[in-house]
Order: structure tokens, then C-alpha cells, then sequence
């Protein structure tokens, strides 16, 4: 059975050598990571540490074996310069002479392993700013919107790489046969408008005013606007985005009451799915602000997060900002 264009491939006609590899490292150590999950019930890779990250959260055996893997493939890669990611504490030198650096949730989701829930790796690539030698946080707090890379691997029923390089979106999925990705998603388009919203609706309690009046709108009965709309939230926001951009809607993470930006991580959650999906067609801001327009002021930002299909994020915004009925 032809399998079509596989990643390599696509890769080499669409990026320079140097973030050729990046990518390439990355997919290559996705690979890697997919066979572990599929294996955690039998590789005693399942649960916690017994140890918090810096963060103060919980870590998970397949986060720390993850994001370890991930800082070796690319080190060995040769390209990449620096490393930040949601389980150190600052950012890590790879090599001196790199020309890119690398934010990486090294497993979105991680909570979920026990469960055989869909997880996944994010990650977003810049070129460095600094010439050479050591990196400084300096070379990771750039916005969004000077991104060269973006993507995000899912880890589920099957093995999916979704990509951006600038020109559009692109999905692969991972053969294990014979150890590949194949193009199987060509050109993504979201949805202008999806009748699926996105959100821990046990936390409403904490919302504000405009975001519940929003979602009481989205489960009121309107025949002309499709409503009620269906709620489905897995709980690892790469599971959630994935299924927002094949199937359009709108994914939110707020900033709860007493909270000044939200939960989720600006660098490597927030913008490289912004990224994605801004390049599908689809809009993403933090309820004021287009989150790729966003200066990080600090390495392990967090930012509020409203995404999905640019007619949902619009309605959206309108009640936040105190409009819509």
C-alpha cells in the first residue's frame, strides 16, 4: 500500500539544514516517546515520581524520561542552541554554535497516562538572537509571531504530527512498521465556525462574569446557530486543540477569578498552538490580546487562552468584552 510523502522529505524542501534538524530530532524522538506510552502499563513508566517540579506540580515518570530524551536527540542534532521546557527550571545550552532554540512541553497531558488518554509533546522553534555561545532567556522571550516552527505530537489511537513551517499545516501519522511519518493531513483548514466547545466547566464557579454568560449562550437551544453546542473537554490541551482543528469549535483556558494570566504556559503551550492554528485559519488571543503578538516577559509565562474557529473566538470575545446577548 503506498503510504505517500513522508516527513523527511517534506521537511527538506520546506526548511534550511539547520531546522531540518531540529524538526527531524524532534519527530525522531516523538517515535520514541509513542512506543513508551504504548508500552507504560508494562514498562514500570506508569505514575508519579514521588517529586514536584519547580512549578510546584507533580511529576509524572514518562514527563521526566520524556523531556531527557528530548534535550538528547536535540543536543545531538546539532542545531538546536538552547532548550526551555516545563519541567527545568531555566533554560539549558545544547550547542554553543546552534542557530535555533527549542520551547517543549515535553508531555502535555501527563495526568492522563494512567488512563490511556490521549497525551502529547508540543513545541514551538525560534531562531536565536544571541550569535553564539551560551543562550540566555533573552533568546527565548521573543513573541509568537516570529516563530519558524511550530507543531504538536498526539499520542492516541494513533501517532499524529501536525507541523507548521509557515506555509499552512500538515499532519503525519507515524508508521511503526517501518519507523516513519507519512503525510496523511495535507493543507489543514479549521472550521470556520464548530458546534464543540472546550473548557473545565467545573471551574465556573471562577469565571467571570462575560466567559459564563458565554457559555450559558453555547448550551441554549437555537436551531439557527446550531445550539446547543456539545461540550467535550479531555483534559490535556493537545488532545482538545487536536480535535478543535480537524473538527472546529473553540478551546478556553481562562484566567479564573484572582488569577492575573491563567494556567497554561505562553511559550510552550499557548503560541505554538496559536501558531497551528492561526495557520489553519483559526484564531487565538488571551481574551484582550492576539496571543502571537504577546512580548513574554519571563520564560515560563502563563497566559489565559481563548482558540479555535474564528467565528467561536469572536462571539467569544464579544461577551467577554461585555457585548452579545
Amino acid at each position: 500500500m503506498a503510504k505517500g510523502t513522508n516527513l523527511n522529505d517534506f521537511i527538506a524542501t520546506r526548511a534550511d539544514q539547520g531546522l531540518t534538524n531540529v524538526l527531524l530530532s524532534l519527530a525522531e524522538c516523538t517515535k520514541m516517546i509513542s512506543r513508551l506510552v504504548s508500552q507504560a502499563g508494562i514498562s514500570d513508566i506508569l505514575g508519579a515520581t514521588g517529586t514536584v517540579n519547580f512549578q510546584g506540580e507533580t511529576v509524572q515518570k514518562l514527563d521526566e524520561l520524556s523531556n531527557r530524551m528530548l534535550m538528547d536527540y536535540l543536543r545531538a542534532g546539532g542545531a538546536c542552541a538552547g532548550y526551555l521546557s516545563e519541567e527545568n527550571e531555566g533554560v539549558v545550552t545544547l550547542q554553543e554554535g546552534g542557530q535555533y532554540v527549542v520551547a517543549v512541553d515535553p508531555l502535555d497531558g501527563s495526568s492522563n497516562i494512567d488512563v490511556a488518554a490521549p497525551i502529547g509533546t508540543i513545541f514551538s522553534v525560534h531562531r536565536r538572537l544571541s550569535a553564539s555561545g551560551q543562550v540566555s532567556e533573552a533568546d527565548f522571550l521573543q513573541p509568537g509571531r516570529d516563530a519558524v516552527a511550530a507543531g504538536y505530537v498526539v499520542y492516541g489511537s494513533s501517532t499524529v504530527l501536525m507541523l507548521s513551517v509557515g506555509e499552512g499545516v500538515y499532519g503525519f501519522t507515524f508508521h511503526a512498521a517501518d519507523n516513519s511519518y507519512y503525510l496523511t493531513y495535507n493543507g489543514v483548514k479549521i472550521p470556520a465556525a464548530g458546534k464543540i466547545y472546550s473548557v473545565n466547566q467545573g471551574n465556573s464557579a471562577k469565571f467571570d462574569e462575560g466567559l459564563k454568560r458565554y457559555l450559558e449562550w453555547c448550551i441554549q437551544s437555537d436551531k439557527d446557530t446550531g445550539r446547543p453546542y456539545s461540550l467535550r473537554y479531555i483534559g490535556s490541551m493537545v488532545g482538545d486543540l487536536h480535535r478543535t482543528l480537524l473538527k472546529g469549535g473553540i478551546f478556553i483556558y481562562p484566567a479564573n477569578k484572582g488569577e492575573a494570566k491563567g494556567k497554561l504556559r505562553l511559550l510552550y503551550e499557548c503560541v505554538p498552538m496559536s501558531y497551528l492554528v492561526e495557520q489553519a485559519g483559526g484564531r487565538a488571543t488571551d481574551g484582550k490580546v492576539r496571543i502571537l503578538d504577546i512580548i513574554p516577559a519571563e520564560i515560563h509565562e502563563r497566559s489565559a487562552i481563548y482558540i479555535g474557529s474564528a467565528e467561536n473566538v469572536k462571539r467569544c470575545e464579544e461577551f467577554l468584552h461585555g457585548g452579545a446577548v
